[in-house]
């Protein structure tokens, strides 16, 4: 069963999978141990021993040194053990060699099921290791099988297996067999004999490393990502500002007529991006987070609240389908905003008083 050949083998995987030979042959040892147990019926300690220098395997028995003995296979009399090795006492454990010969095919058919078993367990652990400190990451993966709503995909060298679960897809995306995708890391998983890494397709850190990927100026850090409000397969807002005043983040980050940013839009299956230059001042931020709608003057009306006005023909587009625009705008700023036509604040706001607006700013 064991030959010279099985032992260069196990250099090959050593060599292909990064499995060291102690460990292979450890749990190989202990998969021998389970295998002649299950093939005798014996129930007494059983030893094996592979030495990969010599080649060779050797089982042994292992019997515990007694006065009086009471279970024949853990145990030997101290005269009886005497006979087999002087200096024996009683305490002692008495090791003696097998001859194996009853250790046939159903013994080393075990013993391989369950050594595929441990290798499929050191493989998974070495995996993980491998993907822990990949959270957070961008990784591109291969759709393998779709079940019962979640996506299972195939990622990295060993090509352990993801999951993209419902809430991490995106509302409309479709999944295809072998699909390739750009999937957020977003924590490794390891319980019990399972290894997963959990992907999305809907976290905004998947938006902020497609930037990184694609604007050299971000991964440098010229360009800084201050902020992301995403609905994600609709719209993403992302705040930029440059650390280099000869540099233009929004221009940067767009592209060559529009490259860079056509590439993300394409990563993210068409979902619009609206790029917007961050500001210090809070309310040329709220102004600019409104984008693509034109703001004409936004006013404070506490720590953090303002109101944005928009000219009359702009008010749906600055509250956008359903609300989004102004929702994301509200995420992005940390800041509750009112968006109200300019007609419609003339009336309202005419009645506050002075001290009641505390600032503004015209665009």
């Amino acid at each position: 069963m064991i030959n010279q050949d099985f032992f260069l083998a196990l250099e090959d995987l050593e060599r292909e999978k990064g499995i060291s030979q102690a460990e292979f042959i450890s749990a190989l040892e202990n998969a021998l141990v389970i295998a002649y147990k299950k093939s005798t019926g014996t129930s007494g300690g059983v030893e094996v021993r592979l030495n990969p220098d010599k080649k060779s395997i050797k089982i042994y028995s292992t019997r515990a040194v007694v006065e009086e003995v009471l279970d024949p296979e853990k145990e030997i009399c101290l005269e009886e053990a005497q006979e087999i090795k002087k200096s024996a006492k009683v305490g002692d454990v008495l090791t003696t060699e097998i001859i194996s010969k009853n250790f046939g095919r159903i013994a080393a058919q075990t013993a391989k099921q369950i050594l595929l078993q441990k290798l499929r367990e050191i493989e998974r652990e070495n995996t993980v290791s491998e993907f822990e400190d990949k959270e957070g990451e961008l990784m591109v993966c291969t759709v393998r099988r779709i079940e019962d709503g979640n996506v299972y995909v195939e990622m990295g060298g060993n090509q352990i297996e993801g999951i993209l679960m419902p809430k991490d897809q995106v509302p409309g995306e479709k999944y295809e067999l072998n699909q390739k995708l750009n999937v957020y890391v977003k924590r490794v998983k390891n319980s019990g004999k399972i290894a997963q890494i959990v992907v999305s397709r809907t976290a905004t850190g998947l938006v902020k490393r497609l930037f990184e990927n694609e604007v050299p100026e971000i991964k440098q850090g010229v360009v800084v990502v201050k902020g992301i409000a995403r609905d994600a397969g609709q719209r993403t807002k992302i705040a930029i500002t440059s650390e280099d005043a000869m540099v233009d983040a929004v221009g940067a980050c767009v592209g060559n007529k529009g490259a860079r940013v056509n590439a993300i839009v394409s990563a993210l299956g068409g979902e619009k991006i609206d790029i917007i230059q961050w500001s210090e001042n809070p309310l040329e931020y709220i102004s600019r987070a409104l984008s693509p709608a034109r703001v004409t003057k936004v006013i404070q009306t506490g720590d953090d609240s303002a109101i944005a006005i928009v000219p009359d023909d702009k008010l749906s587009l600055a509250i956008g389908r359903s609300g989004q625009n102004a929702r994301l705008a509200v995420r992005l700023t940390g800041w509750k905003i009112d968006v109200k036509s300019e007609s419609v604040a003339a009336s309202e706001l005419g009645e506050l008083s002075t001290g009641e607006i505390e600032e503004g700013i015209e665009e």
